[in-house]
């Protein structure tokens, strides 16, 4: 379905965290993996970059970013240099401005659903937008629940299409694309001239890394690249995101752009950014192994109330959209979880998109943290064993 241009909405998804994401006593539905304190991450830290943070001189930084760091993000792709990279607040601020630099009120923009809101509604406050949705597929757990519908989007095509947005892996379904999708999407763009946006945030924590999906930047000459700090690495307080791209005049307005948001990024978030990138391989490797650890022990709450959720386990990321099947419906059993046992889960009427109809028995877990994850999965066991004692085996 296409949507015409429009104000934007309030950001749902963050309206609801602003009420409930530091007063709830579980927080189950967290969207980033698990953090550190300072001094953990300066232990990681060589001699000389530890004297660098503690001697850091607090004045303005560069508005591209430091030069190592962005040197060392240049470092997480296969083709790029330092010059492919522009820094950025975090991926929030990346996502609103390459759509305020690159569309138009007469461009076209395509967006698969469900997504993360500001995908869908910044593109929508400059041109149209066409939602195309995500297939579930019927029947057994080996494949992937969801698929993106390659067909829906040649079919969404326009003349004047400028942009189509991606986010694998996929929040909330935790969904990545084959490298036969990847190559087919990046052909059809290709041929049409299109822009792919493709946010990456959670590169890195892959359930299974051998299913890893190149970064778009990478392969396709007018390929968008989003990645920060925030997600797989487990650093949101950082705000540390970019953008990277062969494309170095989109870089360009972007940066010129930044000058009207942030300006520049935090000095001592920069430094530790580089500590961190430098660390790079030991921090996602210890944040893959939490997230397989909780997984598994996920899906024995669900096996042990088995009737209750449809579950298939995420290619990526940290997060799932399992069904509700019990009695009263996902948003009763999200309200009672929160009010009864005060565990926080995101129900399927947070996800509602302007361009789509998006399944409203699904609900988004995390299981990307440590002690908070492993306290709310054991409050959610006692919730269940007080409430649906019938379904327990």
């Amino acid at each position: 379905m296409a949507t015409s241009r429009k104000p934007m909405r309030d950001f749902g998804l963050e309206v609801f965290f602003s009420r409930w994401e530091f007063k709830a006593r579980h927080h189950m539905t967290a969207s980033d993996l698990e953090s550190m304190k300072l001094s953990e991450l300066l232990a990681m830290a060589s001699e000389e970059d530890r004297e660098g943070f503690e001697q850091l001189w607090l004045g303005y930084t560069e508005t591209w970013g430091a030069p190592d760091l962005r040197f060392e993000i240049a470092k997480t792709y296969e083709a790029l240099e330092e010059e492919n990279i522009l820094c950025l607040a975090g991926a929030g601020e990346g996502i609103y401005v390459v759509s305020k630099c690159l569309l138009t009120s007469d461009d076209h923009v395509i967006v698969p659903t469900p997504n993360y809101q500001s995908a869908e509604t910044v593109p929508l406050s400059v041109c149209d937008v066409t939602g195309v949705p995500l297939l579930i597929r019927e029947g057994g757990t080996d494949h992937p629940e969801w698929r993106l519908d390659l067909d829906a989007i040649k079919a969404a095509i326009r003349p004047n299409t400028k942009l189509i947005s991606l986010n694998f892996p996929h929040n909330p379904t935790g969904l990545l694309l084959s490298t036969n999708e990847l190559k087919e999407l990046i052909e059809l763009c290709r041929e049409h001239g299109i822009y792919i946006f493709s946010d990456e945030v959670y590169r890195g924590v892959e359930l299974d890394i051998e299913q890893q999906m190149p970064q778009i930047a990478d392969v396709y000459e007018k390929g968008i690249s989003l990645n920060v700090l925030s997600k797989a690495y487990g650093l949101p307080g950082l705000r540390i995101g970019w953008i990277a791209s062969q494309d170095k005049a989109v870089l360009q307005k972007v940066e010129r752009y930044k000058h009207f948001l942030s300006i520049c990024n935090s000095a001592p978030s920069e430094v530790l950014g580089i500590i961190a990138l430098k660390n790079r391989d030991r921090i996602l490797a210890r944040n893959r192994s939490l997230m397989q650890e909780n997984v598994l022990q996920l899906e024995q709450l669900l096996e042990d109330f088995t009737g209750l959720v449809e579950w298939q386990r995420p290619q990526g990321g940290c997060v799932a959209f399992p069904r509700f099947i019990g009695p009263g419906g996902v948003e009763a059993f999200c309200k009672s979880l929160l009010e009864d046992s005060g565990v926080l889960l995101l129900p399927a009427s947070i996800y509602a998109s302007e361009l789509s109809e998006v399944p409203q028995d699904r609900f988004r877990i995390g299981f990307g943290r440590d002690s908070v994850f492993k306290q709310g999965l054991a409050a959610m066991r006692e919730h269940l064993e007080v409430y649906f004692p019938e379904y327990s085996k």
